[in-house]
């Protein structure tokens, strides 16, 4: 015979999960967090790659970034206040991506409007390729009375003579 869960008991182990993965967050190494922190940033000797990327093995700067996260991390500071003293120290140029407010938001919606223009000119084009052309009615010649089309050939005459 089955049975079948509870709403309560449900709601009981949903709330479990959730505590035990915030533990598990909240219980992170400094050197855990070191890394993550080096995944943020950029190394500023010009390899335009993380700070855990940077594939020169004696670079000055990613020695001096990943110190001052270790003096920083040594001291308690959490993730946020350490990318703070980054930026504070080299610019918002440390970070691998740019934050959220101010001008950066275009680094952040211009993809998209850009995705969003694109497609719509797609679709216009192809519709405009698939719609039937529009038959321009024909009108029917009217024909000219024999005096106009006199007067029409005489006028004509003085010209080409």
């Amino acid at each position: 015979m089955r049975r079948t869960m509870s709403a309560s008991r449900l709601l009981k182990i949903v709330v479990l999960g959730l505590a035990l993965a915030s533990a598990a967050m909240a219980a992170q190494t400094p050197a855990q967090i070191g890394k993550d922190i080096g995944n943020k940033v950029i190394c500023l000797c010009g390899c335009q790659t993380s700070l855990n990327d940077c594939p020169m093995p004696h670079c000055d700067e990613k020695a001096a970034e990943r110190h001052l996260i270790s003096m920083d991390l040594a001291e308690g500071k959490a993730e946020p206040v350490i990318l703070q003293d980054l930026v504070n120290k080299y610019g918002e140029r440390v970070l691998a991506a740019p934050p959220a407010h101010g001008f950066n938001l275009t680094a952040w919606f211009l993809p998209g409007v850009g995705l969003l223009i694109g497609l719509f000119l797609a679709i216009t084009i192809v519709r405009r390729w698939h719609r039937p052309a529009v038959q321009a009615a024909a009108t029917p010649a009217v024909p000219l009375d024999g005096n106009l089309r006199s007067a029409v050939e005489n006028e004509m005459k003085k010209y080409i003579d």
